[in-house]
């Protein structure tokens, strides 16, 4: 990563948001909420100073990854720290000590906060080595004696035949140095949704370094230029696809060590593709010998105490966002994240859960204002993400943040000094479950394409979002991906050349491919695929579970379907790819009115198609206004066919 800048100083005055009325000019709709844009931003603005004031600045505050947990001082010694308000005692065991649980005691200090220094040896050693299991032993108010995983662990470990994690210190002597700087800001996003341990054909958990060499080149070659990697925050339970977090600070151990991955991201960023991490801070597991539930023998500590502290759909622990500890903690995981592994930005998980108090259950969401503002409204939470799109935007201004959010808040991707929650980007989430719909409940002539392009392009324009025809939601267990829905068990025994094409077949190829070039040319300014759905993937995703008898059978991706050139999925493969790559040269949504011409078909034979195009046509635009631009385009296409028209007035 680029070096960090200098978090500007705190304005002079908060009576006012800077650039609201920016804000409300684009989205006058927005002014009847004005004051609470302004209380929104006074929250910010309050926290920021407090920050400044108490802690040295907001730099500083975000930077306690290098002072909480364990970490090694130059001179060798070892100094701990952590947050324990209900402890009554803490006390540092491991193999350093022989697990001798009291013989190295915490001092305790103000606000909950606990410190020990340990020296190093005669021989100018660590007292603690690395590769080392450590625990932390606090005794409760109540004299109980509870054995814990530091919350800022950077590595922890489950043995075979283990139920729990253990803490393994890790601090290599010779650490992985990166050599490739973080690709520049993407013009237009591309991202390959990946799951390192799916990531093989095989029926096993698959590494870091399988990624790397194996599925990288992949990746590449078809013109994505972003990778969001998923489940890399350790979580217990494999089968939670990650989003049940254990220790928030720990790269997943089940793929290899955190050296393992900063090779995985400095080899991407040697191609060129930017790397995003998967955060979820909108909810942790209830694990407490292996997570931060009841961390210090209390309830709460990080958490909300109570049923305000417990999600009940997701059966996990919600954090405390108005708590000074536990925006130190969250900022700090997220910049420990860039630091530490240079990855370039974050799609933040569960966002709806994290802005409403009913955390968005049952809830429709018509896209009335009124139903983003008020007491409803989990201020806490959504300042926390303010501050943290503020740091990251600031320290890093490289770094990109997206948005997985259902309700359609407004402004939540506008820049914080607009009153916004400074995201980049947002997920398109209606999308996919348009294709769904037309899908399960359409005959193919009742397809109405002025329904379908209204879908694609009902969003606000001044924020930036991420389309996506399918994403991992739809590839798991209990639901089916677009390909089985439309081909359905004809894929088993018609995906092949030397075999007929049958109608079901020769549909759901032409409707996959096209499914994907409307939703990539008009959904956003951004494109999602979920690793393996680019081909077709035959089976769904389900992890190794009790239901299935621990089975890896279905957690893996079948890439060498793609490369087998007797079957049909090539041909889904190859469009993607160039599609893609059309992207790279042209960008759908940036060129000018003009003259076009084919350039990309998806009746073309190298994409299983019938050629019934002619690609010396041209097309012209015209000064008919449509979807908020001065000027629009009407092509008529046989049905089941998608182009891309290159802007003739552009060189290539």
């Amino acid at each position: 990563m680029a070096a960090a800048a200098a978090i500007p100083p705190v304005p002079p005055s908060a009576a006012s948001v800077p650039g609201l009325q920016r804000l409300l000019q684009r989205d006058p709709y927005l002014a009847p909420f004005e004051q609470d844009f302004q209380r929104r931003y006074a929250l910010f603005y309050r926290h920021l100073k407090n920050i400044e004031e108490n802690e040295g600045g907001l730099d500083k505050f975000s930077k306690s990854y290098k002072t909480f947990g364990v970490n090694l001082f130059v001179d060798g010694g070892i100094y701990c720290k952590e947050w324990a308000p209900g402890a009554e005692a803490v006390f540092l065991t491991g193999d350093f000590n022989g697990w001798n649980p009291f013989s190295h005691p915490y001092q305790k200090k103000d606000y909950g906060k606990w410190e020990l220094f340990l020296p190093p040896g005669p021989d100018g050693f660590p007292p603690v080595p690395h590769g080392s299991k450590l625990k932390l032993v606090i005794r409760n108010r109540s004299g109980e004696i509870l054995y814990r995983i530091s919350p800022w662990a950077k590595y922890v470990i489950r043995e075979e035949g283990k139920v729990n994690y253990d803490w393994m210190h890790w601090e290599p002597p010779l650490p992985y140095l990166s050599r490739h700087p973080s690709p520049e800001k993407p013009k237009s996003l591309r991202i390959y949704e990946s799951h390192v341990g799916i990531a093989s054909p095989e029926g096993k958990i698959a590494s870091y370094k399988n990624f790397t060499y194996n599925v990288l080149p992949r990746i590449k070659d078809l013109g994505y230029n972003c990778i969001q990697l998923m489940a890399i925050m350790e979580h217990a339970y494999y089968a939670s696809f990650g989003y049940q977090i254990t220790s928030f600070f720990a790269a997943s151990s089940r793929y290899g060590t955190p050296d393992d991955l900063k090779e995985l991201i400095d080899v991407a960023h040697s191609m060129g593709i930017t790397v995003l991490l998967d955060v979820v801070h909108s909810h942790a597991s209830k694990n407490s010998e292996d997570g931060l539930n009841k961390f210090d023998g209390t309830d709460s500590c990080f958490f909300h105490s109570g049923p305000k502290g417990t999600h009940g759909l997701w059966d996990s622990r919600l954090f405390d966002y108005s708590n000074w500890e536990v925006l130190r903690f969250l900022l700090s995981n997220l910049r420990s994240w860039i630091e530490e592994y240079s990855f370039d930005g974050f799609r933040f998980d569960g966002i709806t859960s994290m802005l409403y108090h009913n955390h968005g259950i049952g809830e429709s969401f018509s896209g009335d204002y009124h139903e983003y503002f008020g007491l409803h409204v989990d201020e806490d939470a959504l300042v926390y993400l303010m501050l943290a799109n503020h740091m990251i935007k600031f320290l890093h201004p490289r770094c990109l943040t997206i948005a997985e959010e259902v309700s359609g808040m407004p402004a939540l991707c506008c820049p914080v000094t607009e009153g916004g929650g400074g995201f980049d980007y947002r997920m398109a989430m209606a999308i996919p479950d348009k294709w769904i719909q037309i899908i399960k409940e359409l005959k193919d002539e009742d397809w109405d394409m002025g329904n379908i392009v209204y879908t694609l392009t009902n969003r606000r324009h001044e924020e930036k979002y991420i389309s996506y025809a399918e994403s991992h939601d739809q590839a798991l267990v209990g639901d089916k991906t677009l390909a089985f829905r439309l081909m359905d068990a004809e894929m088993y025994t018609n995906m092949s050349v030397l075999s007929p094409l049958t109608p079901v077949i020769d549909r759901g190829i032409q409707l996959h491919k096209m499914i994907r070039l409307i939703t990539h040319a008009l959904g956003g300014e951004g494109y999602l695929n979920f690793m393996g759905n680019e081909f077709g993937h035959p089976e769904w995703l389900d992890f190794p579970r009790k239901g299935n008898n621990e089975s890896y059978h279905y957690a893996r991706r079948q890439f060498q379907l793609a490369d087998d050139h007797v079957l049909r999925y090539r041909f889904l493969n190859a469009f993607d790819r160039d599609m893609n790559k059309l992207e790279e040269r042209f960008g759908w949504l940036a060129s000018p009115p003009g003259f076009y011409k084919i350039v990309l078909d998806s009746d073309a034979p190298e994409y299983g198609g019938h050629q019934r195009l002619d690609h010396g046509t041209e097309y012209f635009t015209e000064q008919y206004p449509h979807n908020y631009q001065p000027n629009s385009l009407l092509v008529y296409i046989p049905s089941r066919v998608a182009i891309v028209l290159q802007n003739l007035d552009i060189p290539n």
